[in-house]
């Protein structure tokens, strides 16, 4: 089995944290096994580093100084499998077989990395290549860097280009958990989790894996999060399944768009609560809403306006924050989700743009990390659909 194993800074902490590294990478090779390995700053070195250039450097001076760390981290891992008999290399910016190339906008020139990674990968059982992570090179040579979460990006990246079974991220932490165990008892593992929430989860908060990194699982590649002490690089841990599709759904429902005004609406702490609760306790759905600094929209079905309306209203008599409810036309809801939307910059921009050379107006959009909303008249829906789909096909 061919294998990327990426070590996070936490378990290449240490002298012993390195020798678990390389006690687990050679058990692997002595297997059988296609072992790449790419490994982080140890510890808190990158952190560090970043905080004492208390100096006015340029970009490519700080490239270099940031680096350090996890070309420390690649000797350091190779010369331990070399004290156990592994033929090892270590591979940095300028090596000649250094594998990933950015172009003169920063992004990874997946041609040219491609083409290395797959160099690369045909050595790959003679020989152990330690990966400094994070890292890359432009055209002329110079040290760039992925950004935030660049070494999991140079996993998952890799395992990609150079055909690997298997991508495993050795952390410290035992795969996802069904809750923060500093924080709750009784927090398990769990076996198997989707890239959509696993990216929902990393974008607020969890950190497992960087979502830039997910963009580059394909179907044929498995990612899985283990422990650092677990010391069997091929089992346990978490198993991250599927890969991001761009989802662009209509939803066939009308909806009715009802806002409640009020000039003291966020400064009232409880008024959403008690609007949606007066919804809730008439049965009624609430499909999304929408804030603004005077007023709460809520999109119910259009079957349940008039009640609605009703149940809002009466909370307006009684809150004295609340001015007045009204009812607009019926609206179309078209949801984007899941696929690079999280990385696509300027998409909402994209999307309103299309609707703008339509003539359709977007009454609301509403955004997550990993989805976008967009409301518009019912009469305009089929119309707004293709403009929506022609920004996701159209050649970037």
């Amino acid at each position: 089995m061919r294998v990327v194993a990426k070590f996070g800074g936490t378990s290449l902490g240490s002298g012993d944290r390195v020798n678990r590294a390389a006690d687990s990478v050679a058990a692997a090779v002595e297997a059988g096994h296609e072992i790449a390995v790419v490994v982080s700053a140890m510890g808190s070195t990158t952190d560090f580093l970043l905080r004492e250039i208390q100096f006015d450097a340029d970009e490519a001076d700080r490239a270099e100084i940031v680096s350090m760390g996890e070309r420390t981290s690649a000797r350091m891992v190779k010369a331990a499998l070399a004290a156990r008999g592994v033929d090892a290399v270590f591979l940095e910016p300028g090596s000649d077989d250094w594998p990933v190339v950015t172009d003169s906008r920063g992004e990874v020139d997946v041609e040219e990395t491609t083409r290395r990674a797959r160099a690369l990968a045909d050595q790959l059982g003679g020989v152990v290549p330690v990966v400094a992570g994070f890292l890359a090179e432009d055209r002329a040579g110079s040290v760039t860097t992925l950004g935030r979460g660049g070494s999991d990006t140079s996993a998952v990246m890799l395992g990609n280009y150079m055909d690997a079974d298997e991508v495993v991220i050795v952390t410290d932490v035992e795969g996802v958990m069904t809750g923060d165990p500093r924080v709750v008892e009784g927090a398990r593992n769990v076996g198997k989790i989707s890239v959509d929430e696993l990216r929902n989860l990393s974008f607020r908060g969890a950190e497992v894996i960087a979502p830039s990194a997910l963009n580059y699982k394909d179907s044929d590649l498995d990612v899985r999060v283990v422990h650092y002490q677990h010391g069997d690089l091929l089992q346990g841990g978490t198993s991250i399944e599927g890969t991001f599709e761009t989802l662009i759904d209509l939803q066939e429902t009308p909806l009715a768009c009802l806002t409640v005004a009020g000039r003291a609406i966020r400064n009232r702490p409880g008024i959403m609560t008690q609007l949606s609760g007066a919804l809730a306790e008439a049965d009624i759905n609430i499909d999304a809403v929408a804030s603004g600094l005077d007023s709460v929209t809520f999109y119910v079905y259009a079957d349940d306006a008039a009640t609605a309306e009703t149940v809002l209203h009466e909370t307006v008599i009684e809150e004295g924050a609340l001015s007045s409810v009204t009812v607009g036309e019926e609206s179309a809801a078209i949801r984007v989700t899941g696929g690079d939307l999280p990385t696509h910059t300027g998409i909402v921009h994209e999307m309103t743009e299309s609707l703008a050379e339509r003539h359709i107006t977007a009454n609301d959009v509403i955004t997550s990390a990993t989805s976008v909303a967009v409301f518009v008249d019912w009469d305009d829906r089929e119309n707004a659909l293709s403009a929506i789909q022609e920004t996701f096909t159209a050649p970037s």
